[in-house]
């Protein structure tokens, strides 16, 4: 690993602590180093603060500010060239005289998109573009989707038995995956900007869809119920997490609770990631049921699936889990009786 890739590295590492918390934006590190040595680390901590390139450079002590000018900032997505919630970072580079810039990868964002490189190339810093830039893509692959497919990052989620079922005879719920896979579970609900579940997993399950069982927010929760048969005492509807509900009777906001109307002659998915790109919503997990499921499935709208089996569970008749296309598998993981398999979609 060169010098190069091993700053970046600690940049991806800082980047993934604002995973759950700095969406729509994108997740970034920061790291300054002044002959070998790391004099300021940095990420954007929270939306609407910060960037990763602020937090770094206010970072450096006292006694090493007079070595900003003289270093390297390495960051791991192409600096801002634009006002938002705040200034643009290639200013705030070119103010302290920071001479060389590492760059993980360019932001595809329209609003900067090669322009906050262009400033700094402007302003005479010399800029390095594309170390580790297949990790700092992956590392925001939410944005990168959500801004080139004008759609939310999707990812499916289920527990089956070992002989696949999701659920039992009747769709009665089954406690399948262990108390520590729950707790994982919870965390990656942390990390997603929503939730979504269909009409039947509601009704049976009556799931809260937080994150009780991890110190993280809890995701905007989406419900599928086109004729709006579920009953307000769902917890879904218990007014502690925003809520949607996708129908195809009405059309109202609130605060707490809104109702989206869809096309009931129309293609539902397409209707549901549409309504969700113009409320900047990046990522969804989905939960369920088998339905839902397969129907993101069968129209490819799907970007990574996460299947937990629990290997000493059977139950011989239920409700079989959905079944993958396109699916080609990064990763296992063994939690005691669970076996967590992650796959990417080879279509997408």
């Amino acid at each position: 690993m060169t010098d190069n890739e091993k700053y970046i590295y600690r940049c991806l590492q800082l980047a993934r602590l604002g995973a759950g918390l700095v969406a729509p934006n994108p997740m970034v590190g920061a790291v300054l180093v002044y002959e070998n040595k790391i004099i300021g680390e940095g990420y954007h901590q929270q939306y609407g603060q910060a960037h990763a390139e602020v937090n770094c450079i206010n970072s450096v002590a006292a006694e090493e500010q007079v070595y900003i000018e003289k270093s390297t900032l390495f960051v791991s997505l192409e600096p801002c060239a634009h006002f938002g919630k705040t200034p643009p970072c290639a200013d705030l580079i070119i103010k302290n005289k920071i001479r060389n810039v590492v760059i993980g990868c360019r932001d595809s964002y329209t609003e900067v998109d090669g322009k906050g490189i262009a400033k700094l190339k402007a302003a005479g810093i010399n800029v390095t573009v594309g170390v580790l830039q297949r990790e700092a893509l992956d590392l925001n692959k939410r944005f990168f989707t959500f801004h080139q497919q004008q759609r939310p990052y999707i990812i499916l989620k289920w527990a089956q038995t070992k002989d696949e079922q999701i659920a039992g005879k009747d769709g009665l719920p089954l406690h399948i995956s262990n108390e520590f896979t729950n707790r994982l579970v919870h965390q990656w609900r942390s990390e997603e900007a929503a939730i979504m579940v269909g009409t039947n997993t509601a009704l049976k399950d009556d799931p809260a869809l937080t994150t009780r069982l991890y110190p993280g927010k809890n995701p905007l929760r989406i419900v599928i119920d086109m004729e709006l048969k579920l009953p307000a005492s769902l917890q879904l509807f218990d007014n502690t997490v925003k809520t949607i509900v996708f129908n195809a009777e009405k059309q109202s906001e609130s605060e707490m609770l809104s109702f989206y109307q869809l096309n009931k002659n129309e293609q539902i998915i397409p209707q549901i990631l549409k309504v969700l790109y113009s409320l900047k919503i990046q990522s969804v997990i989905i939960e369920g049921g088998t339905r839902l499921l397969q129907s993101f499935i069968d129209d490819n709208f799907w970007d990574e699936a996460r299947i937990i089996t629990n290997a000493e569970m059977t139950i011989g008749e239920g409700i079989l889990a959905p079944l993958l296309r396109h699916q080609k598998l990064l990763q296992e993981e063994i939690i005691l009786t669970d076996k967590i398999n992650y796959f990417t979609n080879t279509k997408q």
